[in-house]
C-alpha cells in the first residue's frame, strides 16, 4: 500500500470517527505525512550506514538516541534498545510495500542474531519480537522463525516458579534479589507467539503466570504502577516497590503507565481473560482522566514531577499509549470512540508539534522523549523506541 492510499486510509478513520473535533481532523491532514516521514527515516538509515562503515569498540550497530553532545548515540545488540531500528523498517515496509525498505530491515535485523542466546536480560521482546517478529510477520522467512523460538526458549530460563515472574534485571545485586519491572509485561507478547507456532504451551503459561503476579503486586488502589517489585527469590513474596527511573517510589512513572497498558491490553487479546481487560480499562481510566495530564495528551515525565508544568514531557509514553488504546477500543464497544478520539488525539499532536524538524536529529522522527530523568539521561531528546510506536500507531489506526 503506497502512502497516499495509506493517508486516504488514515483521514477516512479520522473523519468517521465524531468525537474529535473539527481542529483535531485539521491537524490530522496532512497528505504529504507518510512521505515525509519516509524521507526523514532515510537521513537516520543513510547517517546509520556511514556510521556502520567505520569499526567500533562496542559493537554499536543500531541508534537509540542523542548524545548530550549531540551526535548520533549509537547501542550494540546487547543493548535493550537494538532491536527498534530495524523494527522501524519493517514498519515502513509494511506501509509503503517499497522493498528498499525490506532490504534495509532485512540487513538491520540480521546483526541481532545473537541475541536469541542471550540469556542476560528480560528484553527478548523489545529486540527480537520487534525485529524478528515483524519480519516474520511479513515475510515468513522461516529462519526468523527459529530465531524467535530460541528467544522464546531462551528468555523462560529467567522464569522463577515460586515467584510466578520472570526476573528483569541482573544488575544491583547488592540491592535487590529479585526485580521484576513493569517493562516486562512488553516482552511476554513473545511467549505468547512461542506457544501458537509451536504448540508448546510452557510458554503461554510463563506469560500468565507473569502477568497475574505482576498484576497482584505491582499495582496501587488507584490502578497507578509501580516500576520495580523485589521478591524474595526463596518465599516467593514481594518485599520492596521501588522505582528506578521515575520520581520517587510512589510516584507514577509515566512510561510505566504506558507499559501497563500496552501490556495488559496485549495480554488480554492472547488470552480472552475478563481479568486483563478490567485491568487494561483501569489503566486507561487512569492515565486519561489524571490531573496532571496536558490537554494534549502528552505526559509529562512523571505524573507526580514535583515541577509541573516546568517538566519535560515524554512523547515516548504518549506513542505507547496511542498505540496501545488504538488495540483496546477494539476489545470495548462501549468505549471504543472515546479511546479511538484520545488516540488519535495524541497522534495528531505527535506529528503536529513534536515531529523533528525536516532533516533535524539525524532523521529520527519525533522530539522531546525522556529516558531517565533521575539520571539526567536522555531528557528531551529523540528516542528510537519513541519512533517505532509512532509508526505502529499510525499503522494501527488503517488496520484495526
Amino acid at each position: 500500500m503506497n502512502s497516499r492510499v495509506l493517508f486516504a486510509f488514515c483521514l477516512g478513520a479520522i473523519i468517521l470517527s465524531s468525537c474529535l473535533t473539527k481542529s483535531t481532523k485539521e491537524k490530522a491532514y496532512q497528505p504529504d505525512l507518510w512521505s515525509e516521514l519516509q524521507d526523514q527515516e532515510y537521513i537516520l538509515v543513510n547517517n546509520v550506514d556511514e556510521f556502520l562503515k567505520h569499526s567500533t569498540e562496542r559493537g554499536e550497530m543500531a541508534p537509540r538516541s542523542l548524545t548530550p553532545e549531540g551526535d548520533l548515540d549509537m547501542v550494540p545488540s546487547s543493548n535493550w534498545c537494538s532491536g527498534f531500528f530495524a523494527g522501524c523498517m519493517w514498519l515502513m515496509y509494511e506501509q509503503s510495500n517499497d522493498p528498499k525498505w525490506k532490504e534495509k530491515a532485512e540487513e538491520y535485523t540480521a546483526l541481532l542474531a545473537d541475541q536469541q542466546y542471550n540469556g542476560n536480560t528480560h528484553d527478548m521482546g523489545f529486540k527480537i519480537f520487534n525485529s524478528y517478529g515483524q519480519g516474520y510477520r511479513l515475510t515468513h522467512n522461516p529462519e526468523y522463525r527459529d530465531v524467535l523460538v530460541q528467544s522464546a526458549q531462551t528468555l523462560i530460563t529467567r522464569f522463577n516458579p515460586t515467584i510466578g515472574c520472570i526476573r528483569s534485571w541482573d544488575h544491583n545485586q547488592d540491592k535487590w534479589q529479585f526485580p521484576v519491572i513493569i517493562d516486562n509485561m512488553m516482552n511476554l507478547e513473545l511467549l505468547f507467539w512461542a506457544t501458537h507456532e509451536t504448540g508448546d504451551s510452557v510458554f503461554y503459561n510463563i506469560a500468565v503466570s507473569h502477568a497475574l503476579t505482576t498484576l497482584e503486586n505491582h499495582f496501587r488502589d488507584d490502578y497507578s504502577c509501580y516500576h520495580v517489585v523485589d521478591y524474595d527469590s526463596e518465599t516467593g513474596k514481594a518485599v520492596a516497590h521501588a522505582t528506578h527511573q521515575g520520581f520517587s517510589d510512589a510516584s507514577a512513572w509515566s512510561r510505566g503507565q504506558a507499559w501497563a497498558l500496552y501490556g495488559y491490553t496485549m495480554v488480554y487479546r492472547e488470552t480472552e481473560n475478563p481479568v486483563f481487560l478490567e485491568q487494561a480499562k483501569h489503566i486507561a481510566s487512569y492515565i486519561l482522566s489524571h490531573p496532571n495530564l496536558p490537554e494534549d495528551l502528552i505526559p509529562y515525565w512523571d505524573f507526580d514531577a514535583p515541577q509541573i508544568p516546568n517538566e519535560p514531557r515524554d512523547v515516548s509514553a504518549a506513542a505507547i499509549i496511542a498505540s496501545a488504546l488504538l488495540e483496546l477500543k477494539n476489545y470495548v464497544p462501549e468505549e471504543k470512540n472515546y479511546y479511538e478520539e484520545k488516540a488519535l488525539l495524541i497522534l495528531s499532536n505527535l506529528t503536529e508539534k513534536y515531529r523533528s524538524p525536516k532533516g533535524r536529529n539525524y532523521g529520527f522522527l519525533l522530539t522531546h522523549s525522556t529516558g531517565s530523568k533521575p539520571h539526567d539521561s536522555e531528557v528531551n531528546v529523540p528516542i528510537v523506541y519513541a519512533d517505532y510506536y509512532y509508526l505502529e500507531s499510525l499503522i494501527r489506526n488503517v488496520y484495526q
